[in-house]
C-alpha cells in the first residue's frame, strides 16, 4: 500500500488524527514493534464506523487497540489501519450505581471514578494498566475480581458498522475470553453495575492491592503484564520458575527476576527477542511438566 492511498483516510477525521508509518513501539507498553501503515484516533462511534467501512470498501485490514498494554507487535509492523480508542474515546460517567465508560477509558481511571462515587466492585481493576474496551474483550481480572462480575451491558460495533447493545450473559464471558473475540465485535462503551460502599474501605482496598503489585510485579520495566494465561490447575509464574526459567534472557528480553509470569524489556529488546523467549519458556515448561502454555499477550503484525 502506498502512503498516498492511506493519506486519503485523513479526510475522514479532523486534522492530525491519522498518522502514517507510525511506530507501534510508541503505542505499546512493551515499547517494541514496527510501524503501522496508518494509525487513526477516532473520537466517537460514528468515526469508528467511518474508518472501518472505509477499510472494508478497499479491502484494507484494520484492528482496534486501547492503551496497548496487552499487545506485542512484531518488528515488521502492522499492515493496514490501527484504530486507537484511548486517545479520545475515554469518557466516564456515573449515575447512581451505574458507571458508564467509553472503550478507551483506562481501568485505573474508571476504578477511581467508582471510588469518588463511593461505589464498590471495581477495586480489582484499579491497578490493571489497560483500557475498558480491552478489559471487556478479554474479561480481564485480578485478585478474585473480573469484568464479567460488574458488566451489565456493552455497546459493540460489528465489522459491517452495525452498532447494538449486548447484556452481560450475551457477552459469553469466559476465562480471558468474550464473544467479542469470536465475532470481531468492537467495544464502544461498557455499562457497569456496582454497589454502594464505604469510600474509606474502597480506597483502603485499592491501596492494599497497589502495594501488593509494587511488591510482586516488575512495574519499573516495560512489559505487557502476565505473558501467559493461567493453565488450568496451575499458576504460570510458578511453572516457569520451577522450570528454572526465572531470569532467562534473549537479547534485551528477560523473564522477570521478580515475577516469572512477566517477560520484561530490559532496554533495546525487539519483538523477536520477546517471541523467542516466550517460545523457549513455553517449550521448557511443556517438556518438564507436560503443561502447554498459551500466550495471554495479544500478538499482532508481521516479522521483518
Amino acid at each position: 500500500m502506498t502512503r498516498e492511498r492511506y493519506a486519503a483516510l485523513a479526510g475522514l477525521l479532523p486534522q492530525g488524527r491519522v498518522l502514517l508509518d507510525e511506530s507501534m513501539a510508541r503505542h505499546t507498553s512493551f515499547r517494541v514493534g514496527g510501524p503501522a501503515d496508518a494509525l487513526a484516533y477516532p473520537g466517537n462511534a460514528a468515526e469508528v464506523a467511518a474508518v472501518v467501512l472505509w477499510c472494508a470498501q478497499r479491502d484494507i485490514p484494520w484492528i482496534v487497540i486501547g492503551n496497548g498494554t496487552n499487545l506485542l507487535v512484531r518488528d515488521g509492523g502492522i499492515r493496514g489501519v490501527v484504530l486507537k480508542l484511548s486517545e479520545r474515546m475515554h469518557g466516564i460517567a456515573v449515575e447512581r450505581n451505574r458507571l458508564t465508560a467509553q472503550a478507551g477509558a483506562s481501568l485505573p481511571a474508571t476504578a477511581r471514578a467508582a471510588l469518588a462515587a463511593s461505589l464498590t466492585g471495581l477495586e480489582f481493576a484499579s491497578g490493571i494498566p489497560g483500557s475498558v474496551g480491552g478489559a471487556v474483550v478479554m474479561n480481564a481480572g485480578a485478585y478474585g475480581g473480573a469484568m464479567e462480575q460488574v458488566v451489565r451491558r456493552v455497546e459493540v460495533m460489528a465489522p459491517d458498522g452495525d452498532v447494538r447493545w449486548l447484556d452481560g450473559p450475551e457477552m459469553r464471558f469466559g476465562y480471558r475470553h468474550s464473544r467479542c473475540a469470536e465475532e470481531r465485535l468492537t467495544v464502544l462503551t461498557a455499562e457497569m453495575e456496582l454497589e454502594a460502599g464505604d469510600t474509606d474501605l474502597i480506597g483502603a482496598r485499592m491501596s492494599e492491592l497497589a502495594a501488593q503489585r509494587r511488591e510482586k510485579q516488575p512495574l519499573n520495566l516495560p512489559s505487557a503484564g502476565s505473558t501467559f494465561k493461567r493453565p488450568e490447575g496451575h499458576f504460570a509464574g510458578k511453572l516457569i520458575e520451577e522450570a528454572g526459567m526465572k531470569g532467562e534472557r534473549v537479547g534485551g528480553a528477560q523473564v522477570s527476576e521478580l515475577h516469572a509470569g512477566f517477560i520484561v524489556n530490559l532496554g533495546g529488546a525487539t519483538a523477536t527477542d520477546i517471541l523467542s523467549l516466550m517460545e523457549r519458556v513455553a517449550g521448557t515448561v511443556e517438556r518438564r511438566t507436560g503443561v502447554r502454555m498459551e500466550p495471554e499477550v495479544r500478538i499482532l503484525g508481521e516479522d521483518l
